[in-house]
């Protein structure tokens, strides 16, 4: 990776020149004492903070370029784990789905709720999407996970507790056509919501980015453990 090895070095080149002001700093405040030995006390303060924001910097650099060596050292499988866990941004081809609640009247008797997206609503879609194949999914610039939730919070959704209103638009990566027809299918997600009037629009692309979960991937009560058979 040759741009990761220029980076590595460019990081390294700044750890060189700041341990160079430090010395200089250093210098520069012996070379300051007044005759009896002493130098004045704003001035030591000064010079302290000063020190002390270069040898912060400096620590910040060099665990930059830690991360960036590790990360160059990485496997393959270290980098199909991260897409996997949705940690990697990706891109490919795919289709945007835009929801949107009903423009129809409601009857009279009826209950409006019927004519606004649901949490249910757009779990109903994205199945279809990952048993079509879609290989990452986003809503609203959310990354789904195995962790992600989408649940009604008010008048708006929630997905990975982050909060939104109509419209809706899902991204998934896959084979297009495999991908829209699931969508399309007669007596289908498509069909379903438009007996209320529920808006769905799908737009087929080449490229379609994703971008990375935001979310903390920590865990806080499961450990990893060996596999045991059965599952007991």
């Amino acid at each position: 990776m040759p741009s990761l090895k220029k980076g590595s070095w460019s990081i390294a080149g700044v750890c060189v020149v700041l341990g160079f002001m430090l010395a200089v700093q250093f210098r520069t405040t012996e070379e300051m004492r007044l005759p009896d030995g002493d130098i004045s006390w704003q001035r030591m303060e000064e010079l302290t903070d000063r020190l002390r924001a270069l040898e912060e910097e400096r620590d910040s650099l060099k665990e930059a370029l830690r991360v960036a060596g590790e990360e160059g050292n990485a496997s393959p499988r270290d980098e199909q784990l991260k897409i996997l866990a949705g940690r990697t941004a990706l891109i490919g081809p795919g289709v945007t789905i835009r929801l949107d609640d009903s423009n129809q009247k409601v009857k009279v008797g009826e209950n409006p709720n019927l004519y606004v997206i649901h949490d249910d609503d757009l779990l109903k879609v994205i199945n279809e999407l990952r048993a079509a194949g879609a290989e990452a999914i986003a809503v609203n610039n959310e990354r789904l996970t195995a962790t992600s939730e989408i649940r009604c919070a008010g008048p708006t959704l929630s997905v990975n507790n982050v909060r939104s209103a109509a419209p809706f638009e899902i991204k998934a990566i896959g084979n297009r056509q495999t991908l829209e027809g699931a969508l399309k299918m007669r007596g289908g997600v498509a069909d379903s919501l438009k007996i209320w009037g529920i808006e769905l629009s799908i737009d087929s692309a080449e490229e379609i980015y994703i971008p990375p979960y935001k979310g903390s991937g920590k865990f806080t009560y499961a450990v990893a453990t060996e596999e045991k058979e059965g599952g007991a």
